[in-house]
């Protein structure tokens, strides 16, 4: 496998442009997902950003019925007290926010926001994040940054890629924009426009790719280029069975071990099963590896 990243290819060819839902937990306003809404959108996807009106991370799987806006109103001021429990940016109607956990609010992107503005169709393919903060191990079990990629893949019958960076604090979408989530949306762009170009469908069914970046700093793994995308598990595999045969090998390494590799510039990429949030089976993850084989590095 090489590992080049093929950033040209990300931003030039509009034809394999597709129907995108995307949220997270951070909130519907934090920097990181505006800068991916923003570079999807750039390569000419048509981007729906239905995300939580709060910061809801470490919620999960959790869904409820939204609510009107409290007294403080949406983070960082964007929206106000008292505003309906589901609303839009003023000026893009494309920028969502649900009063309630990321779950609830890409149920509500995939199911009516979505479909309002695409005439009717439905999403083909779910993001969400990039997290603020990774998400490995038993992280995964617990992050609404997932929990949203697996409702999609798993209820919604939508493939989905949940991203996580190692690196930032929660950061107002109107704040100058932080090296890091430059990187990583350069990075998730490459990943997606590599997942559209392999051709429908995106993903084996009831799987979601657990994607994960490594640390950036001002000297250190501060540009796209510099990365490698790495197969890797969800969970050790202490007790599982063979995974798909990568680089020479039937056992993936766990995606802990890589991302917190200290000086490494690499992004792991776990194929995940949506029924139980753990490593899917070799079968669909060879699926999925031969999709993105154009970008993929040995460890």
């Amino acid at each position: 496998m090489r590992s080049g990243l093929l950033l040209a290819a990300a931003v030039a060819p509009f034809a394999s442009a597709i129907r995108i839902v995307q949220s997270n937990d951070d909130g519907w306003a934090e920097i990181n997902a505006r800068t991916l809404f923003n570079s999807l959108a750039a390569a000419g996807n048509d981007v729906v950003l239905s995300g939580p009106a709060e910061n809801q991370s470490g919620t999960g799987s959790s869904d409820s019925t939204p609510k009107t806006v409290d007294s403080d109103g949406c983070q960082y001021s964007s929206c106000p007290a008292g505003a309906p429990a589901t609303g839009a940016n003023a000026t893009d109607p494309r920028l969502n926010y649900v009063n309630s956990y990321p779950v609830t609010s890409i149920k509500r992107g995939i199911s009516t926001t979505g479909p309002a503005l695409w005439n009717g169709a439905a999403p083909q393919l779910a993001v969400t994040g990039p997290n603020v903060g990774q998400n490995v191990d038993v992280q995964a079990f617990f992050s609404g940054t997932i929990g949203a990629a697996v409702y999609a893949a798993h209820t919604a019958k939508i493939p989905a890629i949940a991203f996580s960076g190692r690196s930032g604090d929660p950061t107002a979408w109107n704040k100058a924009t932080p090296i890091y989530s430059k990187v990583y949306a350069d990075l998730a762009l490459n990943l997606t426009t590599t997942l559209i170009k392999s051709g429908a469908p995106y993903l084996p069914e009831d799987v979601f790719l657990n994607v994960n970046f490594a640390e950036v700093t001002d000297s250190k793994c501060n540009s796209a280029s510099q990365f490698k995308f790495i197969p890797t598990r969800v969970t050790t595999g202490l007790l599982s069975g063979k995974d798909a045969e990568i680089c020479g090998s039937t056992r993936l390494p766990w995606e802990a071990d890589v991302i917190l590799l200290r000086n490494a510039c690499y992004v792991s990429v776990s194929v995940g099963d949506a029924a139980d949030k753990t490593t899917a089976d070799a079968a669909r993850q060879k699926i999925a590896y031969d999709k993105l084989k154009p970008i993929l590095s040995c460890l």
